[in-house]
């Protein structure tokens, strides 16, 4: 399995900010691992361009729809046309602010496939969650109800982000990731049988160089989904290699 390091560039970022892609190339001519790069759809076109075959670029959602009279959406079509090839499905942040649900998710992720994109879907549990044992739980339902039965290996990626741990500097510990990354493969398994085996998980928590090798080393961690150290190419950079050298 080649593993992957993603990062989610949020709401953040200009045609300025585009240098870093450039960073990241040099850094990574001839890179051990995949690298996806997920910008505002405002960058995507021109991300995809100056990505080079060695950084695939994706979205960071799209409607389930194909097309219509969805003012400011923007369709899994549209964005393989801009040059995506993932789109990040199901992030906390839509499911916290946009409150979208498992099905809403399921069906997007239905279009990312039909558009022949891999969808990057996020499940994860809230601090509350965690506090009162519903972890796995809440991890379970949502891997039942927001991967469509059609997904295999080859088209999809799973992130586990635990929603406490985003943008807060906290970061579970070791156990804790491998709980939960040992229970996700368990039922990916337990419902695609050994395909399941090369869907590549990723942890999503606030990994920053400073902790992502010994992140990596965690059994069923495939790489990981990145926010704000993606922003910066000597930050990702960094999270890259402690990847590749975590693949040896």
């Amino acid at each position: 399995m080649r593993k992957l390091a993603a990062g989610n560039w949020k709401m953040n970022g200009v045609a300025a900010n585009l240098a870093e892609v450039a960073a990241i190339r040099a850094a990574h001519p001839a890179p051990g691992v995949d690298i996806l790069l997920c910008p505002p759809a405002t960058l995507l076109s021109r991300m995809s361009d100056k990505a080079g075959a060695a950084i695939f670029t994706g979205g960071q959602d799209c409607h389930a729809a194909a097309s219509g009279a969805h003012t400011g959406d923007i369709s899994a079509a549209m964005l393989a046309d801009a040059g995506a090839s993932h789109v990040i499905l199901g992030h906390s942040e839509r499911r916290a602010d946009h409150g979208e649900t498992d099905a809403q998710v399921c069906d997007k992720t239905q279009a990312a496939l039909a558009a022949g994109l891999t969808a990057v879907v996020c499940v994860g549990e809230t601090e509350a969650q965690r506090d009162i044992g519903e972890t796995l739980d809440v991890v379970g339902q949502q891997l039942a109800g927001s991967i469509p039965d059609t997904a295999t290996s080859a088209t999809l990626v799973v992130a586990y982000e635990p929603v406490w741990a985003i943008g807060t500097g906290r970061v579970p510990t070791l156990d804790q990731i491998a709980e939960v990354h040992d229970f996700i493969r368990a039922e990916l398994t337990a419902r695609f049988g050994d395909d399941a085996a090369e869907i590549r998980l990723l942890y999503g928590g606030s990994v920053k160089p400073g902790n992502a090798a010994e992140i990596f080393a965690t059994p069923n961690v495939d790489g990981a989904l990145v926010g704000g150290a993606s922003l910066k190419a000597t930050d990702f950079s960094g999270i890259i290699t402690a990847l590749e050298n975590a693949r040896r």
